[in-house]
């Protein structure tokens, strides 16, 4: 053999070499795309399903929003009217407040009214008595 057969033979087996781990390397990718395309579809299964469930909750929710809403405005005239009942308690307290204070005003008007009655029918007492003793 020469060398140039012997350099050849090492080249032919360096290519086949080659070939072989290229081959095997191809064969890994292979597997794991096959891996990868059966993740894919896992995942698209569970995600349909995941999706089914959200469009039961999303319609549940919608369900339980329109049944709150409807209670809600059944309720709110019982609001408005316990605001009303508040604001007329108010206005009644105030105006006892005011009646409270007239009357305070007209007793102590009524105390010195009585301090000058009571005066007055002494002054006329002591009148009535000088004028009997004049007479007599």
């Amino acid at each position: 053999m020469t060398a140039g057969q012997i350099a050849g033979l090492i080249a032919a087996i360096a290519f086949l070499l080659l070939v072989i781990f290229i081959g095997m390397f191809l064969l890994k990718i292979s597997r794991t795309i096959s891996e990868v395309n059966s993740s894919i579809r896992s995942m698209t299964s569970n995600i349909d399903v995941i999706a089914k469930q959200t469009d039961k909750i999303m319609a549940t929710s919608n369900t339980l929003v329109k049944d709150v809403d409807e209670k809600l405005n059944i309720v709110t005239p019982v609001f408005q009217a316990a605001a009303d009942l508040g604001e007329s308690v108010s206005d009644l307290n105030e105006a006892t407040h005011h009646l409270t204070d007239k009357v305070k005003n007209t007793g102590k008007k009524g105390a010195a009214a009585g301090v000058a009655g009571t005066v007055g029918k002494t002054a006329w007492k002591m009148f009535s008595k000088h004028r009997h003793s004049k007479k007599k």
